[in-house]
């Protein structure tokens, strides 16, 4: 299998070439210009997102011909911008507490990343501008003078799903110039990810670059697996802030053993033969956040023994009712002491404005009842990767230790 290496974390493409119609315009010239030569715009020299030192963030994109253009993102403080004589639409928003955010504009009900950003986070469905707000509280994630490792994409085939896949791997500094073998932490994304987002908008890679620069973490390899599976065409259809039906649940959880299989039957066994990879299950972890964390937890209640650190953050009993729950994972359930001999951290993790708290609760309370051994950390924030972050750069110090 071959494995494409970049040097860098977050993959940078080139500047994006966007036609919407008419509205969006790097070049309007007024009259005919000398051959060789075009009109000057605004656009030429335009700062699309400034950030202030007070934190508030001014973002502008050059539209003269939309009548309607506006700014939404993982913050508050989105929404309709203003159009000056120019034809550059502006809204400043904030002050931002320190951090990443991921952004995009919607010009006259087109939804486009910024023209003038090329520092992007992939999806499955849609394609995001990323900015940093610098600050105290973002040091943990920034990119500093340290010694840094790799994150590398890498194919493998799929007996799953019958494919080829893509994944992201971390490997620590200094692994090319060594022999040793490391400890692998599986991480998982959320829904309308794939494999590149822990390593773009998450920042894994330089939060671990951090942590082991100062001591913090073991290095490690981290395997960024894709966790979103193809759904049939005839998936049951869930109506927003209702719970699944049984036969949405049903199909959801055939989605989840395929992604089991595919994890433990493809994905591990290529980390395994491909990467220095330190046996047993006291060198392998596995965390992931809201559908990450389901996959997690399905994971760890079909196969209790194979990780030894795990951490579920923003997923729960999603729409589910915890004594079904209970009646369905009751073999789980029974080996609780057998669990907690293999399992040396159980983390489960949620914000106290996240959608999953609710979830998270019922989630926490089956395992107390059956003196399954974890803890719940609940802790300020929504549904976010403000959060996400946060967890894996706490959680990643308590690893094989």
């Amino acid at each position: 299998m071959s494995v494409l290496r970049s040097r860098r974390h977050v993959l940078l493409p080139g500047l994006f070439a966007l036609a919407i119609g008419a509205n969006v315009a790097t070049t309007v010239p007024a009259q005919a210009q000398p051959q060789g030569q075009r009109a000057r715009t605004p656009n030429d020299t335009l700062k699309s997102v400034e950030v202030s030192p007070d934190h508030k963030v001014t973002f502008r994109i050059y539209a003269p011909k939309a009548s309607e253009v506006s700014v939404n993102g993982d913050f508050k403080g989105g929404g309709k911008m203003t159009k000056d004589e120019q034809g550059v639409w502006s809204l400043t928003t904030g002050p931002l507490r320190p951090d990443f955010y991921t952004y995009g504009f919607n010009v006259d009900g087109v939804r486009t990343v910024d023209p003038k950003n090329a520092m992007i986070k992939q999806g499955i469905a849609n394609v995001d501008s990323m900015l940093l707000v610098p600050g105290e509280e973002s040091e943990f994630e920034a990119t500093k003078d340290v010694p840094h490792g790799e994150v590398r994409q890498a194919w493998y085939r799929s007996a799953t799903l019958g494919e080829p896949r893509r994944l992201h791997v971390y490997t620590p500094p200094g692994y090319d110039q060594g022999t040793e073998k490391y400890p692998v932490f599986y991480l998982l994304h959320g829904a309308g990810d794939d494999d590149s987002g822990w390593s773009t908008i998450g920042r894994a890679g330089f939060i671990m670059d951090n942590l082991i620069a100062s001591g913090k973490a073991r290095p490690m390899i981290v395997v960024m697996p894709n966790g979103s599976l193809p759904r049939p065409t005839n998936f049951p259809r869930t109506a927003p802030g209702t719970a699944p039906s049984p036969e949405a649940r049903a199909a959801m959880e055939a989605i989840q053993n395929r992604f089991t299989d595919e994890l433990l039957k493809d994905v591990a066994p290529f980390v395994e033969g491909h990467y220095r990879v330190l046996p047993g299950v006291e060198n392998r972890a596995l965390a992931g956040l809201s559908m990450g964390g389901g996959q997690t937890l399905r994971l760890i209640t079909t196969n209790p023994d194979r990780f030894a650190y795990v951490g579920i953050w923003s997923a729960g009993l999603f729409g589910g009712n915890p004594d079904e729950w209970e009646k369905r994972n009751a073999a789980f359930l029974d080996q609780a002491k057998a669990f907690n001999g293999t399992v040396k951290l159980l983390s489960i993790r949620v914000g106290d404005g996240d959608f999953a708290l609710a979830g998270t609760k019922n989630l926490d309370e089956v395992l107390s009842r059956h003196d399954v051994k974890h803890e719940l950390t609940i802790n300020d924030g929504g549904h976010t990767w403000i959060n996400w972050r946060k967890y894996l750069s706490e959680f990643a110090p308590r690893l094989f230790r």
